[in-house]
């Protein structure tokens, strides 16, 4: 599928054909979108093929009639993705007149605020990559929100469905590391081929303060990656705690119904016991399993105490 815009007034709108398109984004293309962008663009094919893997890194390429730019940008969160956050490539291919843009999937470009003052086609390149900044920060607050949610629910859970949700959103964060270190590079690397690029002053500007954002957004990450990691192994405590004593409620259970048991089948063999023919039998054999639970509860309420003290 292939979607066409133009800058007008600053903004990108959309358009119904190419004629007169400035940009182009091509969400999953198949084999003919794919030999338009080889053979007619003249865009590598394995850098293509790149821009569409998820385990692709940042890179900066240069051809002899475009730039290359594949970086990292988080892919939409379901609910069937089951608390597993997940990155994804995206392909910018800048010409002196043209953008293409090469996505796996088909999500908004070029809504919000950061579009609104557009002044070609590098300024949208770059704003590209800065919307990635800024998703990867929204995803880390959805990520801070599940956290604290499934950290009141490991509290009263005594079973680890929690606990291994709460392990893959650690394992999401580690992904998104790597990723936001490897758009961090790519930011580098524009920085310093500026010159060449042929990046305005405003836009030189732009790259610093989008460096700073994404090195802003790299370092709350990694708290949050490292202050998972340092809980992992209390909250693991937790479940076992929790396990115990439901083991132990269990177990009184167990014993209090064994000791009474026990008593009424001391009197219930088939031989010659004592009172078996006192006609007030049957509830002396109750009183006395009655009096045995009793016993039973104070000797354990006072372990209990003991324990604790």
């Amino acid at each position: 599928m292939v979607r066409h815009y133009k800058i007008e007034a600053g903004r990108v709108v959309a358009l119904d054909s190419d004629e007169g398109s400035a940009i182009s984004v091509f969400v999953v293309p198949d084999e003919g979108e794919r030999r338009y962008l080889v053979d007619a663009l003249k865009v590598d094919e394995h850098t293509l093929g790149s821009a569409l893997d998820p385990d692709e890194l940042s890179r900066l390429e240069f051809e002899p009639e475009h730039l290359a730019l594949i970086f990292k940008r988080p892919r939409s969160y379901t609910a069937t993705d089951s608390f597993f956050f997940k990155t994804g490539s995206t392909g910018l291919f800048l010409f002196k007149d043209r953008l293409i843009v090469v996505l796996a999937e088909n999500v908004p470009m070029f809504d919000g605020k950061l579009f609104s003052k557009v002044t070609g086609v590098r300024d949208a390149a770059l704003r590209l990559v800065n919307r990635s900044v800024f998703h990867f920060l929204e995803h880390l607050k959805a990520i801070t929100m599940m956290t604290d949610s499934l950290e009141h629910k490991i509290r009263t859970s005594r079973g680890s469905k929690y606990l291994l949700d709460l392990f893959t959103l650690e394992k999401s964060l580690v992904y998104y590391l790597n990723a936001i270190h490897a758009n961090t590079t790519l930011i580098e690397k524009l920085r310093n081929s500026a010159a060449k690029i042929g990046f305005t002053t405003e836009q030189l500007e732009f790259l610093d303060d989008m460096l700073i954002e994404n090195s802003q957004c790299y370092k709350q990450a990694e708290i949050y990656s490292n202050i998972l990691a340092g809980l992992m192994d209390a909250r693991a405590s937790i479940v076992n705690n929790n396990l115990n004593l439901l083991m132990r409620d269990l177990n009184i259970i167990t014993i209090a119904i064994m000791v009474p048991t026990f008593v009424v089948s001391a009197f219930s063999m088939n031989v010659s016991i004592p009172l078996q023919k006192f006609p007030f039998a049957f509830w002396i054999i109750m009183g006395l399993a009655t009096v045995s639970v009793l016993g039973f509860i104070l000797l354990w309420r006072r372990n209990g105490r003991d324990l604790e003290d």
